[in-house]
């Protein structure tokens, strides 16, 4: 494969993702990773991407803080299982909550052909929708911006407001003993606004963050009604959750 054709692969693959890892796409394009990175770097000083730490992402996406794009790229390929199992259970005309995870931001690819409605408070989900076939509502306030979202007594007031069929939102922790945990109070307030105004939550959450508990605990594992994972969570784990009655879709 040459250069080329490996260019217009790297774009088209950006154009669906935002965002790349070297070591996912090297497979893809039948070359090596050395390879992947000098192609990428091209193409950065073309002005076609914008290198990241381990892969790059569209220049749409630059304006973000790299520290967010950085955290989408983590786990990209978990991610993407995960955000393929949330998107598919969307149906068209649904009204959407997404939160500012960075989990959640990754579903964009998979939605922007739907005819919903989306209510969040992420700038970056706003900017990679814009245009698409969703239509978008965005919930105002402070601004954070290392997380480049909208926090605070209006965001929360705003999903208030609205009654969404839908919610998806990123967690930092969960564990059996404790529930849900947040690494601030801030976020698992946006959470609860979230959550409790929508028909059905599903919270994203990859392996990794399974039996993981973070500084601020906000709500039991009761609360949680759907969960979904990535296949590298193991199968007596899964079970676990299951027999505290946590929809799993893995």
């Amino acid at each position: 494969m040459n250069f080329q054709v490996r260019k217009q692969k790297i774009i088209e693959q950006l154009e669906q993702d935002g965002i790349i890892d070297v070591k996912e796409i090297a497979p893809l394009l039948e070359t090596s990773e050395i390879t992947v990175r000098r192609d990428l770097a091209i193409l950065a000083e073309q002005g076609l991407l914008v290198r990241t730490h381990g892969g790059a992402m569209k220049v749409s996406l630059s304006q973000m803080p790299v520290s967010f794009a950085q955290k989408s790229a983590v786990n990209a390929e978990q991610k993407d299982e995960i955000c393929r199992k949330a998107a598919a259970q969307i149906q068209e005309g649904d009204v959407v909550f997404l939160d500012c995870g960075s989990t959640v931001f990754r579903m964009c690819p998979f939605i922007r052909n739907l005819n919903i409605k989306v209510v969040t408070n992420s700038l970056p989900i706003i900017n990679e929708l814009m245009g698409s076939s969703v239509s978008l509502n965005f919930a105002g306030g402070e601004i954070d911006s290392e997380r480049q979202a909208a926090h605070g007594k209006i965001a929360v007031e705003h999903f208030q407001r609205y009654r969404a069929d839908k919610a998806f939102v990123g967690i930092d922790g969960i564990s059996l003993k404790n529930g849900l945990s947040a690494s601030s109070e801030k976020e698992a307030e946006i959470t609860m606004a979230v959550a409790q105004n929508a028909r059905e939550t599903y919270f994203l959450c990859d392996s990794s963050k399974l039996e993981r508990d973070r500084y601020f605990p906000f709500a039991g594992i009761d609360f949680v009604k759907h969960l979904i994972t990535d296949s590298r969570a193991s199968e007596g784990l899964l079970g676990e959750y299951r027999s505290r009655r946590v929809g799993m879709i893995v």
